[in-house]
């Protein structure tokens, strides 16, 4: 089961936007729920303390929460997704806005992989895909596509196919620039490691781009 979470960061329409499946469930974590215009979907549960909504108008049922909480809107949207039975997690809106937001979500994300999930981050011009031990990632690209692996902490036995500069049981060191602005040859790229936890970031064209910025 498929779940989009709407979260506050930027959503840019692009055709690897537009590819994305159709969820089976729509959480807006607050400010989030913004994006549900733009995405043509229905809101099946809107949650948070709203601090961020504004003025914003969206017939969705609310699960109100005070801002003196523990949680983010995001981690209260993800259990709200995970108790009627997600087990795919689309955060759309995951990039800009507030950098602790969006490195708390990255970091999030990766732990709920480990978890067994799996996890996209979009923004529509930009996706990140956390890498962990036991998963292999796979991730369709078009020629030129400019593809980074983040190494959050070191990495052990990373193994890169489909790119420019493959890899096959490569060390990396956490925060290494090494594994930055790589190149896909179009088609499938295939990412998988040994051990450590990574996130693999995807940059795509907007309509009537021929080429991206480097």
């Amino acid at each position: 089961m498929t779940a989009w979470i709407l979260v506050g960061g930027r959503l840019v329409p692009t055709p690897a936007l537009a590819a994305l499946p159709h969820p089976d469930l729509v959480v807006a974590a607050d400010g989030g729920a913004r994006h549900a215009a733009t995405l043509g979907v229905r809101v099946d549960v809107w949650v948070g303390d709203f601090d961020s909504s504004g003025d914003l108008e969206l017939n969705a049922p609310r699960e109100i929460h005070p801002a003196a909480k523990d949680e983010t809107d995001a981690e209260l949207a993800v259990q709200v997704a995970r108790d009627r039975g997600a087990t795919e997690l689309v955060f759309l809106g995951a990039f800009g806005g507030r950098f602790d937001h969006a490195a708390a979500l990255a970091l999030g994300a990766v732990r709920l992989a480990r978890e067994g999930l799996r996890v996209t981050l979009h923004s529509g011009d930009e996706s990140g895909h956390p890498l962990v031990p036991g998963q292999v990632l796979s991730l369709e690209l078009p020629p030129g596509a400019t593809l980074s692996v983040l190494a959050l902490s070191d990495l052990h036995g990373l193994t890169l196919t489909g790119v420019r500069w493959p890899l096959t049981g490569a060390d990396v060191p956490l925060g290494s620039g090494w594994t930055v602005s790589n190149e896909a040859l179009g088609g499938e790229v295939r990412a998988s490691l040994e051990a450590g936890l990574g996130l693999v970031t995807a940059l795509h064209r907007r309509e009537g781009q021929t080429a991206l910025a480097r």
